[in-house]
């Protein structure tokens, strides 16, 4: 059997086996073991499963998965998160659906220090639903904003999915953060501006603009957001100026993530435990689906997929735009149905490596691949921002709510991936700048 129908045939095993209701990190590994014992043998296998675990936990590069969850997990209990949409609801007041943009503006904040989209889904809706819903606001729309606002944690730094992408690819941790930046703001201006237009055309779909709130009050609510942007500062500012290595960024960023809740007197011991147990679980379980993403990529390349599949897309001659479209058509479809992580995992491996073979800049595809994955997050029917939200509402909203409330966003993010289709700049340059 020749290399590619091996290939082929064990992604198509893998996602049966995810679809069937496997684990993902367990039919990859399964999928992977067995392929390498068919094609290389047991003894090479055997090696290749105890290698491979042990280099990937060892690699102190790793160390800044658990500690930028960790902060932002403490930073969620800090009570930073309704200090950011006390301030955003209180300057868009005079505006109709301020909400709207106070949620939108609020988690963009928040994805400067929460590397987790479903985290971001989740703890908004807990916030701001029961409020907006009280309020009068169009239960479809605000389902829909909340979810989709949630990805911003996707691109904006610290982001998981570039830290994973970086974890496959080899490619700069802190060029990618870097990378995020000027997409992510982007991306929320576009939610803004789709919002108001909205708004404009439809008013039903949010309640009049309330009382305007006195100058001074909005001046003195701003001494509020001094501990997020001074962590933003210290773990952003120190990667860019190469002051803080982003291995390191995450561990500076968790210690100060901790004194500010401190300074806020807003963490006890069980709410530090708390949180200390959360980022274990997140980082096992993301950590087990990386050491399985390896072992695939090891099956695959000594099985001699990766290497015929990039001479085939070189004797096919496929060129760069050619071979975009057709990864944005296959990411599009997968994000319909498996998380981010997963993505990455199957598809990394053999996609990357045609990549850089086609003369495509990895920074600039490393933003590519996590747009698509954010996009993925809210496109029904199992996008996994779509399912956070239902489950934080405790059965306030229905699914039905939700996949009607965010189509508007998916617009708006297929208009953001187009512009950064066509300007790689956007997120090349501010990289390039980096000391």
């Amino acid at each position: 059997m020749s290399p590619l129908a091996v290939g082929f045939g064990a992604i198509v095993l893998m996602m049966l086996l995810a679809l069937f209701g496997v684990p993902v990190g367990v039919a990859v590994a399964l999928v992977a073991g067995l392929g390498m014992i068919a094609t290389t043998g047991v003894p090479y296998s055997l090696v290749t499963f105890q290698s491979v675990p042990y280099a990937a936990l060892t690699d102190y590069a790793f160390i800044v998965v658990p500690m930028f969850i960790l902060m932002g997990n403490i930073a969620w209990r800090s009570g930073i998160i309704e200090e950011m949409f006390n301030v955003a609801a209180m300057w868009m007041a005079r505006a109709r659906g301020a909400l709207f943009y106070a949620v939108t503006l609020a988690s963009a904040g928040f994805s400067a220090v929460s590397g987790s989209t479903v985290a971001n889904a989740a703890v908004f809706t807990r916030i701001v639903l029961p409020e907006m819903l009280r309020l009068g606001y169009d239960r479809k729309l605000t389902t829909g904003c909340v979810a989709a606002a949630g990805t911003f944690a996707v691109l904006i730094p610290p982001s998981l999915a570039f830290v994973l992408y970086a974890i496959m690819t080899g490619e700069s941790v802190g060029r990618l953060f870097m990378a995020g930046v000027f997409p992510g703001l982007l991306t929320a201006a576009a939610y803004m501006a789709a919002l108001r237009l909205l708004i404009w055309h439809r008013p039903e779909l949010a309640p009049e603009p309330i009382a305007r709130v006195p100058l001074g009050k909005r001046v003195k609510a701003l001494q509020g957001l001094w501990g997020i942007l001074a962590l933003v500062a210290v773990v952003l500012g120190g990667i860019y100026t190469g002051i803080v290595p982003p291995s390191a960024a995450g561990a500076v960023g968790a210690v100060g993530a901790l004194l500010i809740a401190l300074l806020r007197r807003r963490m006890s011991w069980a709410a530090l435990w708390d949180c200390v147990a959360r980022s274990a679980v997140t980082t096992a379980s993301l950590f087990f689906i990386v050491i399985s993403g390896f072992l695939f990529s090891r099956f695959l390349i000594s099985a001699g997929f990766v290497p015929q599949l990039t001479a085939l897309v070189s004797d096919a001659e496929i060129g760069k735009w050619e071979f975009l479209a057709i990864m944005v058509a296959v990411y599009i479809v997968l994000g319909m149905f498996i998380d981010g992580a997963s993505m990455a995992v199957v598809t990394l491996p053999f996609v990357y490596p045609i990549a850089q073979s086609l003369g495509i800049d990895g920074i600039w595809f490393g933003v590519i691949f996590v747009k698509l994955v954010e996009i993925g997050a809210i496109t029904p029917p199992i996008g996994i921002n779509l399912f956070a939200v239902i489950s934080a509402s405790d059965g306030t909203v229905q699914m039905s709510d939700v996949i009607r409330g965010i189509w508007p966003f998916i617009v708006v993010e297929a208009c953001v991936f187009a512009v950064i289709l066509a300007v790689p700049a956007l997120s090349t340059w501010l990289p390039g700048t980096m000391f």
